[in-house]
């Protein structure tokens, strides 16, 4: 038989749906303890930067934030003093920053960017719990695949209790990597949080409900429109604004899926056996619609990325290979067998639907070594589907549970073993939130200069500074650096050794003038983190003029 062997799972409940809000709004308050730790931490001497993991990156979301308060609405980086036209990139964080304004405003920049990951993370969970429920009957199963999804991470934690951490040139996956598991975007990424929300969201409407049969492709023009598609390209377009390359994941997998099953129809022709090429072509049908809607930002981004020379460049410097196999066998390992026992089962129940989460995993593998520089990108929302194939194997036993009246938590046990590397993470965040040090928290003494320069520095302006304070200056006014970002300073590996001999006695004035002059540098911070750098002695320069004095930083402007 070609088509699902029973009907559709009825939507989720009210009462479900419920539990699923009680439970997002705690976790994620929960999830937020470390940041309301650090804010309680910062006193006299320290300074809160609003960050306990990611902290470069989480400096340069607020930095793109602090990019659309003056005025910008295409995305330009201030992390390097190149020209730019500007793009649709990372494009919540732009239009957030015009909801704030001096005084205090890196702290209204620090509250929404928590804010967007608090929303993030709650749409995350009701998302995943919405297409958990396409395939999973039992409403416990459901919730503890949402839980898993959402908190739960590999095996990574054993290699580091056994002290190999950097087994094969690489973290565990559970650490660093928020597209192979999910934690990571709730603790700290929302735009990902949110782009995970929307690509589930997007896949439930594509499989909701059974497509219209068509009959063959001439019979398209006669039901042409889709409206279950045209809602998942309308997801999949917000997506886009999230996350571009997760579009071009949604993609892969429906295509995948499509050739699945209209490969099934030609071994049933075969074999002699009924065939349904009405379903196929009504999914066909379904994934134009889906990506006509979606394609506007994926080709935007492609083209963008592809011509621009600045992104261009941006690009070549954004490398995210996916580690040695052996990462993703530990960080999935647990869950395979089960995946791979439920896959069978799913089929028996979903015939047609079940597919779409199988071929899923089957086609990662191959999206996360396609030579791509940032292939770990491309392991998105694998994880959501391998824990719907892996729960989906205990189905039959947790409901023979519930009729008998005895407790499944024991079935499911095993699966605890996946929240270690969670509450690694977790915990880590509440200790170096606790401690106050850099780079969570800055130097009192540090901000209160950067304040008194943010008074007199005209816009856009140029800033010299060592790397990691130019990693910061970025989110606190609104100048551009000549490095402060490892992806975003364009040249980086080439900067900063010429950094560093800036700030050294081994060069002359003359070699720093040219510098100057080279970058279009404006102003020079000269800090602990700058003489810990070179021991140059930045008052000797004729060309230089102090300007902010305070607490041991200077900021001298650039003279002729």
């Amino acid at each position: 038989m070609a088509t699902d062997t029973r009907p559709a799972l009825p939507p989720v409940s009210r009462g479900e749906r419920r539990w699923v809000w009680i439970f997002a709004l705690v976790a994620m308050l929960v999830i937020s303890l470390p940041y309301l730790v650090g804010f309680a931490r910062q006193g006299e001497d320290w300074v809160f930067t609003g960050f306990v993991v990611g902290v470069e990156d989480g400096n340069s979301y607020i930095a793109k934030m602090m990019t659309g308060y003056k005025g910008d609405w295409l995305f330009h980086t201030p992390y390097t003093d190149a020209p730019q036209g500007g793009a649709i990139v990372l494009y919540p964080y732009v239009l957030l920053g015009k909801l704030t304004a001096p005084p205090a405003q890196h702290e209204q920049m620090v509250a929404i960017f928590h804010i967007f990951r608090y929303i993030g993370g709650v749409l995350a969970f009701l998302a995943t719990y919405e297409f958990l429920s396409l395939f999973l009957v039992e409403v416990r199963l459901r919730r503890w695949g949402m839980i898993l999804a959402g908190l739960g991470g590999g095996l990574g934690w054993l290699l580091v209790l056994i002290g190999r951490a950097g087994w094969l040139g690489s973290l565990p996956l559970d650490f660093y990597s928020p597209e192979s598991f999910g934690f990571l975007a709730l603790f700290g990424l929302p735009h990902i949080a949110l782009g995970r929300a929307l690509l589930l969201w997007g896949m439930v409407a594509f499989l909701r409900q059974r497509p219209v049969p068509i009959n063959a492709l001439a019979d398209l023009q006669g039901v042409w429109f889709d409206q279950r598609g045209m809602l998942a390209g309308l997801c999949w377009l917000g997506l886009g604004l999230m996350q571009p390359l997760s579009v071009v994941v949604a993609w892969m997998v429906v295509a995948a899926y499509l050739l699945v099953l209209f490969g099934r129809q030609y071994w049933r022709r075969l074999v002699g056996r009924t065939r349904d090429w009405g379903t196929s072509w009504g999914y066909f049908r379904r994934a134009f619609w889906a990506v006509v809607f979606s394609a506007p930002m994926a080709i935007y981004t492609i083209l963008h990325f592809s011509l621009d020379p600045f992104l261009k460049e941006w690009t070549a410097q954004n490398i995210l290979p996916s580690p040695h196999p052996l990462h993703y066998l530990v960080a999935y390992g647990l869950v395979l067998p089960f995946a791979v026992v439920g896959a069978r089962r799913l089929l028996k129940r979903h015939t047609t639907r079940g597919w779409l989460p199988i071929v899923w995993v089957l086609i990662t593998p191959v999206l996360v070594y396609i030579p791509y520089p940032v292939q770990r990108r491309l392991a998105e929302g694998v994880w959501v589907a391998l824990v719907l194939l892996a729960l989906k194997s205990l189905e039959h036993v947790v409901s023979a549970d519930r009729i008998m009246g005895k407790s499944s938590f024991k079935r499911l046990a095993v699966f605890l073993l996946l929240f270690p590397s969670t509450l690694f993470l977790w915990l880590g965040g509440l200790q170096v939130a606790w401690n106050p040090a850099r780079p969570v928290f800055r130097p009192a003494q540090e901000i209160a200069a950067i304040q008194t320069f943010r008074e007199l520095a005209e816009q856009d302006a140029v800033v010299l500074t060592a790397y990691e304070t130019g990693n910061v200056l970025p989110a606190w006014v609104p100048v551009r650096v000549v490095y402060g970002h490892s992806v975003e300073s364009l040249g980086y590996f080439e900067l900063k050794p010429k950094v560093e001999m800036f700030y050294s006695t081994a060069v002359t004035d003359e070699s720093r003038q040219a510098f100057l002059a080279e970058h279009h540098v404006d102003y020079i911070f000269w800090g602990p983190l700058e003489r810990a750098v070179g021991a140059w002695d930045a008052y000797d320069a004729q060309y230089l003029m102090p300007v902010v004095e305070q607490g041991g930083y200077v900021v001298f402007a650039v003279v002729e």
